[in-house]
């Protein structure tokens, strides 16, 4: 009872927030919020760490980007397009990694997926260095008009909501339980005899999918796709977001997208400030060290918070419990 309040409570501010905060800054925390939640489905509940998600997230971008600027196509058929292709993608590459465990598994990702980064580079439909500009908003369904921030920023939350929830009844169906098995023990699960591979390339195609929908709709909402979104640092990006907010929580990778999205974007605005109190010039440089920033509260979390944020709030709130 609690959980739905508490998602209650979490609705109705995400209703709320587009009337005191700037529609497209939420829209893109919403997104990299659903990227990392689709990240955590494959490492916190399967124990894959991926260092190739960037190409799902920048892939489906790209395809979505062209499908609306290029060949027409209405917003909605654009974004299926572009998960459709993510999916597509994580299943070869997931065909081809799934086999090897641990630290091969996750260069095997990341080799595939920095070879379509060089696609992308080449290719000519993506623009190459300058990157796919001009992507349309359009409408949907042909009624409501997206060029509007505020009508965008609900068809987005209700895209997040709805990708949202079929992480939550992955994690808590029959299937989910059985990744957690794998997670936890894996010889034992075979020994069960569950097909262990076929549950984690299952897993990891429907990872891709959620990822792909994520990075499609950025797409969309900023009106551009650059490399930058299929680059390795991307993917390590969401390994950040999703280890400060909380591994294997829902929750979690939410709060750490936030969190990351909000210092990229306004601390450069805190820096100008600090600096305008203090007369400190050197707080101006803040806008220019995001990265500095961010890998400092990582190695904080790492050394203080080991369960991420919300893991570690989880955690103190189940001790009077476990003290009874």
């Amino acid at each position: 009872m609690n959980k739905k309040l508490g998602y209650g409570i979490a609705f109705l501010i995400a209703l709320a927030l587009p009337f005191g905060l700037y529609p497209v800054f939420l829209m893109k925390a919403l997104c990299f919020a659903l990227f990392a939640c689709a990240f955590n489905l494959l490492i916190g509940y399967t124990g894959l760490l991926s260092f190739g998600h960037a190409a799902f997230f920048g892939g489906a971008g790209y395809v979505a980007g062209y499908a609306i600027r290029s060949m027409n196509l209405p917003f909605e058929l654009g974004i299926i397009l572009g998960t459709i292709a993510a999916a597509i993608i994580g299943l070869l590459i997931g065909l081809l990694a799934i086999r090897r465990q641990g630290i091969y598994f996750s260069m095997i990702t990341l080799a595939l997926a920095q070879m379509l980064y060089f696609v992308c580079l080449q290719a000519p439909f993506t623009g190459g260095e300058d990157g796919l500009q001009g992507v349309p908003r359009k409408t949907l369904f042909g009624v409501v008009n997206l060029e509007n921030d505020m009508a965008m920023y609900y068809v987005v939350l209700a895209i997040f909501i709805a990708a949202f929830a079929l992480i939550m009844r992955a994690v808590h169906s029959p299937f989910g339980q059985v990744l957690k098995a794998i997670k936890e023990n894996e010889p034992r699960a075979i020994s069960l005899g569950y097909d262990v591979d076929r549950y984690k390339l299952l897993a990891f195609v429907l990872s891709a999918a959620l990822a792909g929908l994520a990075g499609a709709t950025k797409t969309v909402v900023l009106g551009f796709e650059t490399l930058t979104d299929v680059h390795w640092t991307m993917s390590g990006l969401v390994i950040l977001m999703t280890l400060v907010g909380g591994l294997g929580t829902l929750a979690g990778p939410i709060v750490g997208a936030v969190l990351i999205v909000s210092l990229e974007n306004k601390l450069g605005d805190l820096g100008n400030m600090l600096a305008s109190l203090t007369t400190i010039e050197w707080f101006r440089t803040l806008g220019e060290s995001v990265t500095i920033v961010t890998g400092f509260i990582f190695i904080v979390c790492v050394l203080v918070f080991r369960r991420g944020i919300v893991g570690e709030i989880a955690a103190l709130m189940k001790r009077p419990d476990s003290a009874h």
